[in-house]
């Protein structure tokens, strides 16, 4: 006896959505907020350091202990001002030091840093571009985090390890389609050619 075994064709076409990742609707909703609190922060930092805003960037205390706040002023990358220098040269702390140090305040440094919280917060908060953001953003998180090794609070994680895994996790649950754009980047053939860039 002879029996044929029938098979369903495979789409090779088929594009992998949140709702079929999440199944239920108040979980995407709730990783949607997560990625653009996560999104927005990262654009919140870029701009503080790009205009010295007075919030992280263009705030001191003089010897007396009177915090200024100047606005716009030459803290501001945009003034000339470094945003890796305050935080490498006097923040850093434990093995790499000498090594955070020594590159405090160079300009491809800052560039690196500034690209990358830019584009990472554009990717996080729209929805688009997820894998490259969660790599790139968890690549920065650990390197923020060996910057003050051991950690103030605890001897091995800091806010900066749950960073990198929240990314990872928002990048992995296509946490992009759900009020985000990650639906429609998904569907352009640029990403049908290259899936990274989902």
């Amino acid at each position: 006896m002879n029996t044929a075994t029938t098979t369903t064709p495979t789409r090779t076409d088929h594009v992998l959505t949140q709702d079929e990742v999440v199944t239920h609707s108040a979980a995407r909703q709730a990783l949607a907020a997560l990625r653009i609190a996560f999104g927005l922060t990262f654009l919140w930092a870029f701009f503080d350091k790009l205009l010295a805003l007075g919030f992280a960037t263009g705030r001191s205390v003089d010897e007396a202990g009177v915090e200024t706040v100047d606005r716009f002023g030459d803290a501001a990358w945009i003034n000339g001002g470094s945003p890796t220098f305050g935080f490498l040269n006097f923040g850093a702390e434990g093995p790499f030091k000498d090594f955070y140090n020594g590159i405090a305040g160079d300009a491809w440094a800052n560039w690196l840093f500034m690209l990358g919280l830019l584009g990472i917060g554009v990717a996080l908060t729209f929805g688009v571009g997820m894998r490259i953001a969660a790599v790139s953003g968890a690549i920065m998180y650990v390197l923020m985090w060996t910057v003050v090794l051991p950690p103030p609070n605890n001897p091995v994680l800091d806010d900066h390890i749950l960073g990198a895994i929240t990314v990872v996790v928002l990048a992995l649950t296509l946490a992009g389609d759900t009020w985000g754009a990650g639906k429609a980047w998904a569907r352009t053939g640029l990403v049908k050619k290259y899936p990274v860039l989902r």
